[in-house]
């Protein structure tokens, strides 16, 4: 992997208030880290960073880091982005050594039209898009390419069977598929899909409450002789009867 020249500064801003700052001055909060040296704020100019970035393949990019006239080898490790913007927002970078092996994640990219998809109709389907390898930071590739055109329907192409770049091991299962190429789907099959997905969704279950043994029915009068149920509400009192009305005793002449 070939190196960028980046320049950075050091950070004495820390925090969510120094990071504002900095942002607000037009440049990025970033961190340094490795085996080697101790972890280092630093702050790198949006634009510069935006020129390496977009000059490579992947964010996984090695650059020479300047930081006060000293030299420092360092990958960009990860860059966090804003939600929404998509604006950069930190960067961690991960400080090595030439002569030192180290891993990183390398996207995979194919080559050529798949015969399986050129003369029999199926459709390629792209199972890893990252694989992850081991070397030096000088021969790490950028990308992973990988030739399709002999891929026929029902053929894969696994991490076992991709012949890495010099100086450079692929890690991972063997076994597991990178790419392959699977059979075309029938207009039958395709209705059969969607009228599973479309069953699976179905209706809601409906639950039904169990009622209480000797639960009476809402407005059902109670059973001769039966005792009201313990912690029950009480009946309410029977009404009194009305009193009969006095009339007013009649004057003697």
């Amino acid at each position: 992997m070939k190196s960028v020249a980046l320049t950075a500064f050091p950070r004495s801003l820390s925090k969510r208030i120094g990071t504002k700052k900095v942002r607000a001055n037009g440049r990025i909060p970033a961190v340094i880290y490795g085996r080697h040296n101790k972890s280092e704020n630093l702050e790198l100019t949006i634009t510069d960073l935006e020129h390496v970035v977009h000059g490579s393949i992947s964010e996984t990019v090695l650059v020479d880091l300047a930081v006060d006239g000293k030299k420092r080898l360092a990958l960009v490790k990860d860059i966090q982005h804003h939600p929404l913007s998509g604006k950069a927002l930190h960067v961690d970078l991960h400080e090595v050594v030439e002569n030192e092996k180290v891993t990183i994640n390398v996207p995979v990219e194919t080559t050529g039209e798949a015969a399986g998809v050129k003369t029999g109709g199926g459709v390629l389907e792209h199972v890893l898009f990252k694989l992850k390898v081991r070397g030096t930071p000088k021969d790490l590739p950028e990308v992973i390419t990988i030739d399709v055109s002999a891929l026929e329907i029902g053929k894969s192409i696994h991490i076992g069977e991709i012949t890495p770049p010099s100086g450079i091991e692929i890690l991972g299962n063997k076994e597991i598929p990178v790419v392959s190429v699977a059979a075309p789907i029938s207009e039958a099959q395709e209705a059969a899909a969607l009228e599973a997905a479309t069953a699976a969704a179905g209706e809601p279950e409906m639950i039904k409450e169990k009622k209480e043994e000797g639960a009476a029915e809402p407005g059902a009068k109670p059973a001769a002789g039966a005792k009201p149920a313990a912690g029950g509400e009480k009946a309410p009192a029977a009404a009194a009867a009305p009193t009969a009305e006095k009339k007013p005793a009649e004057k003697k002449k």
